[in-house]
């Protein structure tokens, strides 16, 4: 390591047990309606969430919150996320350290890990307050999204000043790839060559659980998980069916044809490997499963919910397939980018 990488190492390891967001309380307390729109969201029929008789006679005092709704309470909202108050404070100890990572080539970020540890329910009225401090950085790893730094932060959550949960939180802040078009049609990653570089497109996590769905698709197949108890299809792939909790499954082909089931125009942030505006829909398969997808050979004027769609391959790289839809009444070819 040079001496200009150590000393950058140094300044980074500097931000360990930094406190990066001050304590400060969530919007609102706990509150009913915001409960209910939750527990509808997740299917989540669990009495004590709504019903105070039906809470009390599991031992609690009332109705309480679901556990997995803590961040709900500490989130700034939309108007603070996209109207910032101009007079507030810009950014803190926060946007130095991302400032430090951008100036080591870390722009992009992923999120990998979030672990809570729940010491106890909070109840309507109770107001939760959060802060976080940075807890590790990691030395440079080599990941398959390209050279990056793993950065843990630990947030507490609290009600007045008793902890009710905590949350180790990891991103990996990375350098991403670039390809470039090699002479027999294919990509590489090749920083010292004259073509203009191209980023790859995001490397999905790829798992025990999903790496037969990757795998089918670079043969240009779009399968489907299937129970082998009861026949229930499933999408994303899981270890266990959620009807009937069994661990054994297999596959079937999908037709390939669905409907744009919902969708919505991506026009910021940008990412080199996309081109803008950029369509993503979810389309449910005649099947009966969804996923979630780009959509190609049409204009987001011309979407429209329940436009019939097919599979329509693309070819990202010699490492990655993903299947793209486009309307059924134009021809179907492969993409590459």
């Amino acid at each position: 390591m040079s001496a200009a990488e150590t000393a950058y190492d140094e300044r980074l390891q500097a931000f360990v047990g930094v406190e990066l967001n001050p304590r400060k309380l969530g919007q609102d307390p706990v509150n009913v309606p915001m409960i209910r729109h939750w527990v509808e969201a997740m299917e989540d029929h669990n009495p004590a969430y709504l019903d105070d008789d039906a809470a009390r006679a599991t031992g609690r005092d009332g109705v309480v919150a679901p556990a997995s709704m803590m961040q709900a309470w500490s989130m700034r909202g939309y108007a603070a996320t996209w109207r910032p108050d101009p007079h507030a404070n810009a950014g803190g100890a926060f946007a130095d350290l991302l400032a430090l990572l951008d100036e080591g080539g870390y722009t992009s970020v992923v999120a990998t890990d979030s672990d809570f540890t729940f010491e106890r329910e909070v109840r309507p009225g109770e107001h939760v307050s959060f802060d976080e401090v940075v807890e590790d950085i990691s030395p440079e790893k080599s990941t398959g999204l390209g050279v990056g730094r793993f950065v843990t932060t630990l947030k507490t959550y609290r009600v007045g000043d008793e902890v009710v949960a905590t949350q180790r939180w990891r991103t990996l802040r990375f350098q991403p790839l670039v390809s470039t078009s090699s002479t027999d049609g294919g990509s590489s990653t090749d920083e010292g060559a004259d073509a203009e570089p191209k980023a790859l497109r995001p490397r999905p996590a790829i798992n025990l659980d999903n790496q037969f769905w990757f795998e089918a698709a670079k043969e240009h197949r779009l399968v489907v998980q299937r129970c082998a108890s009861c026949g229930t299809l499933r999408h994303p792939p899981g270890p266990a069916c959620p009807e009937c909790n069994s661990f054994e499954w297999d596959t079937v082909e999908a037709s390939g044809r669905g409907t744009v089931y919902s969708y919505v125009v991506a026009h910021h942030p940008k990412h080199p490997a996309f081109d803008y505006p950029l369509l993503i829909a979810v389309v449910e398969l005649e099947e009966g499963t969804r996923l979630i997808t780009n959509l190609t050979g049409v204009t987001p004027e011309e979407v429209e919910i329940g436009m019939p769609v097919e599979v329509d391959w693309c070819d990202a790289d010699p490492e990655l397939t993903l299947p793209l839809f486009r309307p059924t009444d134009g021809p179907t070819t492969t993409q590459e980018a």
